[in-house]
């Protein structure tokens, strides 16, 4: 009999202080301070350009009526100049065919190599019409970027208005990112 006391006695006082420390956590209660909160979106303005190769004995791709595919390898960089810092790379295969338009296959690779990012996106291609100016859907990240969703627009760089070493297979990418509550994250 003193066994099973001790054992509902234990069990009782256990569950008690569980729900005084939910009650009493100073962390429940504890509203963010103004100063240490981030901003919810984060925005990255960057550049895709073909890289530089000095001499080139890649053949053209032959363009037909009937299907057609955009495979690349690009890098990433700052500026839109020849000469700006390369922060990643940007690959990607999208099939702008009517029947792929939903494929899981049309999917942009951004990854980033620097000190301040670490990691890679996946932006979505779903829906590309063709136009000067694309809005893709960010679906998800690594590393730094892990969970990111967002949306990122992709336009033919403006070469009025900029030097004249700028590439014309140029686009500019200006990237809208929000992160799930990384309060919530159980640490390991």
């Amino acid at each position: 009999m003193l066994p099973r006391v001790i054992f509902c006695t234990t069990v009782s006082l256990a569950i008690l202080a569980v729900i005084l420390l939910a009650l009493l956590s100073p962390m429940s209660h504890k509203k963010p301070s103004k100063n240490n909160t981030k901003p919810p979106w984060l925005a990255l303005s960057l550049y895709i350009q073909q890289p530089q190769v000095a001499s080139s004995n890649t053949q053209p791709v032959t363009k037909s009526d009937d299907a057609e595919a955009f495979i690349f390898h690009h890098m990433l960089t700052e500026g839109p100049e020849n000469t700006s810092r390369v922060v990643g790379k940007a690959q990607g295969f999208i099939v702008p065919v009517e029947q792929f338009a939903h494929s899981a296959f049309n999917i942009i690779y951004l990854s980033f190599d620097t000190k301040e990012y670490s990691g890679s996106l996946s932006v979505e291609a779903k829906h590309v019409a063709h136009k000067d100016r694309e809005e893709l859907t960010v679906v998800g990240g690594t590393g730094s970027f892990a969970f990111a969703r967002g949306f990122a627009v992709f336009a033919q760089a403006d070469h009025t208005q900029l030097p004249t070493d700028v590439d014309a297979s140029t686009y500019h990418v200006k990237l809208q990112l929000r992160f799930p509550n990384r309060s919530q994250i159980i640490p390991l």
